[in-house]
């Protein structure tokens, strides 16, 4: 008996969940003193019930018999505390998100008790209940299908006139706080991939359609906030605005791609909604008018910034009208875009309705901080106004002049819309490509291929003829007619193009934006590279379009690019340049077959970081002697690979996946490494040496403490050396390796008042960092394994001192010359360049114009 008395009770049984109903059904009210068995009474039915639904379907019954919902809602009505109420909603999302039985989930859904709880008056002061509330909510619409969303709206002739579940949930679509906006676009989505023909027109009905326009309102906002942290950043290269910019352009990503989720739920007229909005909000007014060259000042977004946004619009957005008409207003000049407050265009003005307070927007009776009004962007400027109606430069000449004239970020965000543009392939028009001048050869080649086979336009010599006059019309009646229509549809009012214009015309005008792009010296590699990227997309297979002069000037700039990479080899690092040009011919190689540009277009936003001038950062010039040389150098062989690659494109060859070299000489015999007894791997410390070359010398690294050596400068194929070495006292003419320094970039030079001094710069022995990206970190430079390498060497006499001079350069010019014999076949394309005479240093001119012949 006293057993069966202290025995525990089986806390997932009927008879636990029994007794927790039936004390809940004698609550009266809820206080302070009973709160706390409430609570864990709620939260034990929904372990039960869950439990129970994988278990036992003799819980959920029971469940339902003793109308436990009713309950629920009896119990918030007797209580005034929070905590019950928030233990109540998550009691309700876990019951709901854990039920799996069709039955008992249409039992949840098929009383009005959740309705009430969707529509009850909660506090939501309290910011933690918020939450709970959006969870619950989120929890219902997952479990949403097109049975069970009848039972959450109210209908009237077939129409839906109430939706509480979507309508309270949308009341928190702009909250401050990210988790709550996340819920209520989830929430949102499960709604519209129902896919019910009644809700769908719910929410496109005003007034539940001006959701989809306070979303545009909300991430213009985003827009503009960005726009800031990028000017800041351009006009203070040395702020910390980087994580700032990455969570702003995370925000904006996240925007569109929830925006292309509610395309992508195929709801009619939802497209039409964001396309307006969008165009009318963002794009038209801000976006388009900030790619002018000499834009206003008062625009508030910058032209970096508006080019960003244009990409990952057309990128992520996928809306066939849009990209047609953002492709279309590239034709417009920009005051076309400038809208008159006193006079009408065609009698239209986007409608934007402003609340009593201009900077806040009421969104279904949740006041939330929006943007200011739009009235200052429609306004037309004094500066502007002048050359109203007058202007021929249009949008795509601007983007074409950033690309022959503009800085390295706008030369990149114009290359960046083009190249975004020409991969929106699904949605934008082939006659748009074709009328921009970026319709891929093979495309257009198919496109009269087609024509001709059809019975358009049959002729063999007008097949390929793009400047044909049935295109041409076509072309321009096409693109007229978009033209058109954006200006009936947003009062955007466009001249037709000139006559006689053709796509022919526009691809010129790209190619020869292209050409002049390769031939600047003041652009990225990586920016080149994608100028690359956009040339090879035009031109895959031929150069058929190339003129003469097209050729010229990507020939007279390779030849250039040519002699700045022979200067190398006498530069701080020529032992490297083999590794780099093989390593950066792989990577353009790749980077122009890629299927897109490798360069994503938010890497515009962030500007080349520059030094922090505030003399905190140790070191920052030395590492820049260090640095500096192989980072231009590592710059004119990405640019020498990358014209490479075109000038054999250009000539209609295949692009081998390695560049071609001459492999490693062997060491001659009558060399000082082959006589100081060392092989093809080089010296290592502790070893020994001959020395027969060698002269002695004094050298101290550290104050006060001078040490005796012998000096040896020597060099193996296409690395040099160094060598201070200890003389061994009882083996004559030999020494043991101390200290080993590479030869590349040592500078030597004899001090002027002392002349056995003799002064070289030491480099490292290798690159500290490869990408630059890790070694300067908003402007301060990590300088732990840096020295400062400046060796001064004292000799016995002038003569010695002459001596180690003259075994360095001679040591520099084989290193050099054999640098030039390994690279001769691929500097010496279709022998435009004499590589052995080209570039040298003044003792080889004087002396020979050809390569040592134990090094060729």
């Amino acid at each position: 008996m006293w057993s069966s008395f202290w025995r525990s009770r089986d806390r997932f049984s009927l008879d636990e969940l029994r007794y927790f109903i039936d004390q809940l059904q004698k609550v009266q009210i809820v206080n302070n003193v009973n709160k706390d068995f409430v609570i864990e009474a709620l939260r034990s039915i929904s372990e039960l019930i869950t439990y129970g639904d994988q278990h036992d379907s003799n819980y959920f019954e029971f469940f339902m018999e003793r109308q436990v919902m009713g309950e629920f809602v009896r119990i918030l009505k007797v209580s005034r505390t929070v905590s019950i109420s928030r233990q109540l909603l998550q009691t309700m999302s876990i019951m709901i998100q854990n039920l799996k039985s069709e039955h008992a989930i249409y039992y949840m859904f098929s009383n009005e008790h959740i309705n009430f709880l969707i529509t009850y008056a909660f506090d939501f002061r309290n910011e933690e209940l918020l939450s709970y509330y959006i969870s619950f909510l989120r929890a219902i619409s997952a479990k949403l299908d097109k049975n069970t969303i009848s039972l959450f709206v109210k209908t009237q002739n077939e129409e839906v006139v109430s939706f509480p579940l979507y309508v309270e949930a949308i009341r928190f679509a702009f909250h401050e706080e990210n988790m709550i906006r996340t819920a209520v676009r989830a929430l949102t989505l499960n709604v519209y991939h129902v896919g019910d023909e009644f809700v769908n027109r719910f929410v496109v009905k005003a007034p539940h359609a001006d959701y989809f326009s306070s979303l545009l309102t909300f991430f213009r906002k985003h827009c503009i906030d960005l726009n800031g942290l990028v000017s800041e950043t351009l006009k203070n290269p040395d702020s910390d605005t980087t994580t700032a910019i990455l969570a702003a352009v995370d925000e904006i990503e996240d925007d569109l791609y929830y925006i292309s989720d509610v395309i992508s739920a195929g709801i009619p007229d939802v497209g039409r909604l964001i396309t307006d909005n969008i165009l009318q909000l963002l794009i038209l007014p801000l976006l388009l008018p900030s790619l002018q060259l000499d834009a206003a000042n008062d625009i508030q977004i910058g032209a970096i910034t508006s080019l960003y946004l244009l990409c990952c619009i057309l990128r992520i957005v996928k809306i066939k009208d849009l990209a047609n008409t953002i492709a279309a207003a590239l034709f417009c000049p920009p005051e076309a875009f400038v809208v008159d407050s006193e006079t009408q265009l065609n009698g239209y003005v986007p409608e934007i309705q402003q609340p009593e307070n201009e900077n806040v927007i009421e969104v279904n009776g949740c006041s939330k901080q929006i943007m200011r009004s739009l009235s200052s962007s429609s306004q037309v400027h004094p500066e502007n106004s002048i050359s109203k109606g007058v202007s021929h430069s249009t949008l795509r000449d601007t983007l074409l002049s950033y690309i022959t004239a503009g800085d390295d970020l706008q030369v990149l965000g114009s290359l960046s819309m083009l190249a975004t543009l020409l991969q929106t392939k699904v949605e934008l028009e082939e006659i748009m490509l074709d009328a921009l001048g970026i319709l891929p050869q093979r495309k257009q080649h198919k496109k009269l291929l087609l024509q001709a086979l059809v019975g358009e336009d049959s002729r063999e010599d007008q097949l390929f003829s793009l400047g044909s006059s049935s295109i041409r019309d076509e072309y321009n009646c096409e693109l007229d007619g978009y033209l058109q229509a954006l200006k009936e549809q947003y009062g955007v009012v466009c001249s037709s193009l000139e006559a006689g214009t053709s796509p022919s015309a526009h691809r010129f005008q790209v190619l020869n934006a292209l050409v002049s792009l390769f031939c600047r010296s003041n652009i990225s590699p990586e920016t080149l590279w994608v100028g690359g990227w956009l040339f090879r997309q035009l031109l895959p297979y031929s150069v058929a379009e190339f003129n003469s002069q097209h050729l010229k000037l990507l020939k007279d700039s390779y030849k250039n690019c040519t002699c700045a990479l022979l200067d190398e080899t006498r530069g701080t690092w020529p032992d490297l340049l083999v590794t780099i040009l093989h390593d950066e011919w792989k990577r353009c190689k790749r980077a122009m077959e890629a299927s897109s540009p490798q360069k994503e277009p938010k890497c515009i936003l962030f500007p080349l970081g520059k030094p922090s001038a505030d003399g905190n950062t140790i070191g920052w010039d030395m590492l820049l002697d260090i640095l500096l040389p192989f980072i231009t150098g590592l710059g004119i062989c990405s640019v020498f690979v990358l014209l490479h690659q075109l000038h054999v494109f250009s000539v209609g060859r295949a692009l081998p996946d390695q560049p071609p070299a001459c492999l490693p000489s062997d060491i001659p015999e009558n060399s000082r490494a082959r006589t100081a007894g060392l092989d093809a791997s080089g010296p290592k410390l502790g070893t020994e040496l001959t020395l027969v070359d060698a002269v002695p010398c004094r050298i101290a690294f550290e104050r006060g403490k001078e040490r005796y050596f012998c000096f040896l400068a020597t060099s193996v194929g296409s690395s040099g050396w160094i060598i201070l070495a200890e003389e061994l006292p009882l083996k004559k003419h030999y020494g043991i390796i101390r200290i080993v320094a590479p030869l590349a970039g040592s500078n030597p030079t004899i001090d002027e008042k002392h002349s056995r001094w003799l002064h070289l710069r030491i480099r490292p022995s290798t690159i500290p960092v490869l990408d630059p990206a890790k070694s300067i970190t908003h402007g301060k430079a990590k300088t732990k394994a840096l020295v400062d390498g400046r060796w001064t060497l004292a000799f016995r006499d002038d003569e010695s001192c002459k001596s180690a001079l003259s075994m360095i350069i001679e040591e520099i010019d084989l290193q050099s010359s054999e640098v030039k014999r390994r690279l001769k076949p691929l500097l010496n394309f279709e022998g435009d360049i004499d590589v052995s005479v080209t570039s040298l240093h003044p003792s080889e001119a004087s002396s020979s114009t050809e390569i040592p012949s134990d090094s060729s």
